[in-house]
């Protein structure tokens, strides 16, 4: 399987542009100035999020997509970028702000609100380049409320699992190789491998990439080709992959599941995934995370002062109120209810250190290289996994020495 050639993604994230996004903006004149937002959130969540922007009193425009890392890539070298950018990881940013791209956020939020893993650092670069709006916990495994998931890990049959995804096929598989990493190893080997440190070949990586595919290897042909080409949210209309027709009891996947599963998440809850996971039990050792950052391309007033008040305690209420979301902000409590006091203890709480999900801080070409090795490996299961780790490994050994490297990916919450 070979990646698309970089202008097949710009002339599809070009079409995306023009398709698969949602506009709005509140009040004012058709001719009045108005911020250009583009984000990860569509449908439900896309109009969660609007509700929120629409209260903050400055005309703008939201372009939803699942592909933001594309379509932002077509837009900046159309000379065109959004004012305000949110991706999902750092990874991405850190190559945009050593081209200069990125405008300082200096005096827009409180970073002492923040700490690590919320704002790792990029040395040589300035402090206050992006800032998280939304976050959510990985290192869980959901079930559906009345049947009690298993003391030890189940065999492929119990898995939801699907590795389709509009801009980025197989990352739910990453996510399952980071959280064995993460889990296996401990928080610091994981961190100097998500940031370039630990070699792909290290024995570390093999052992967690061979106990995913280990999980893969026994099931038939045409269970992994479901696997491969399936939609990670389930059939188009459904409530996501543990209350749709194929019968699984569990699923790996981030708290941002509970959108997925619609008018049924009531019905879901979840547990610590370190019991469940292949080659275990394990002891939690640290949680993997993940967070939606904004970042400021443009350098106008309005989108300054409009990025000031979404990072706002006031609006990070008002969005976990409407959407069900966590915010990365100490200030802010979480919001009510059974499964979202869960996941704000498992991520405020100090037991253990909170990673942030490893492919996200990664360059853009390392990350890739990563989604197609795990396809590569749902396929084919039974084959040596070194070979494709030495094929990751020398696409990080080709990344240009310029581009700054992050730390301080993992620490322990405000």
């Amino acid at each position: 399987m070979r990646r698309p050639p970089r202008s097949l993604l710009l002339v599809l994230a070009l079409l995306l542009t023009a398709t698969g996004c949602g506009l709005a903006a509140p009040g004012g004149a058709d001719t009045e100035p108005k911020v250009t937002i583009l984000g990860p959130w569509t449908d439900t969540q896309e109009e969660q999020f609007k509700d929120v922007l629409d209260g903050l009193g400055i005309p703008y425009t939201y372009q939803g997509t699942a592909a933001t890392r594309e379509v932002l890539l077509a837009e900046v070298q159309a000379g065109n970028p959004p004012d305000i950018a949110i991706l999902p990881g750092v990874g991405e940013l850190v190559e945009y702000a050593e081209e200069d791209r990125l405008q300082p956020l200096t005096g827009l939020y409180d970073e002492k609100e923040y700490g690590r893993p919320w704002l790792p650092d990029a040395g040589g670069l300035d402090e206050h380049l992006w800032v998280p709006l939304k976050v959510d916990l990985k290192s869980i495994v959901w079930f559906r409320k009345g049947e009690i998931p298993p003391e030890r890990p189940a065999p492929l049959r119990d898995w939801c699992l699907a590795m389709g995804d509009d801009g980025a096929s197989g990352w739910p598989g990453s996510d399952w190789i980071e959280d064995l990493l993460l889990q296996q190893a401990g928080p610091v080997l994981y961190a100097r491998w998500a940031t370039g440190e630990l070699e792909w070949t290290a024995p570390q990586v093999q052992r967690a990439w061979r106990t995913w595919a280990g999980l893969l290897a026994p099931g038939p042909d045409v269970l992994r080709e479901a696997v491969l080409t399936g939609d990670h949210r389930g059939e188009e209309g459904g409530h996501g992959l543990l209350f749709g027709p194929g019968g699984c009891s569990l699923e790996h996947q981030g708290s941002f599941a509970r959108a997925l599963y619609g008018d049924r998440g009531d019905r879901a809850d979840f547990v610590d995934s370190a019991r469940l996971l292949p080659g275990g039990p394990y002891k939690v050792r640290a949680h993997e995370v993940s967070a939606d950052f904004a970042a400021l391309f443009g350098k106008g007033d309005r989108a300054r002062a409009l990025l000031k008040r979404l990072t706002s305690e006031q609006a990070q209420q008002e969005w976990a109120r409407e959407g069900g979301v966590f915010s990365a902000n100490s200030a802010v409590p979480s919001h009510a209810g059974a499964v979202a006091a869960k996941v704000g203890r498992r991520l405020t709480g100090q037991r253990v250190p909170l990673c942030l999900d490893a492919s996200d801080v990664m360059p853009a070409a390392v990350r890739d290289a990563f989604y197609e090795a795990v396809l590569l490996t749902v396929a084919h299961p039974e084959e040596p996994v070194l070979p494709r780790l030495k094929d990751i490994q020398k696409v990080q050994r080709e990344q240009p020495a310029t581009i700054p490297r992050l730390t301080g990916v993992c620490g322990r919450p405000q």
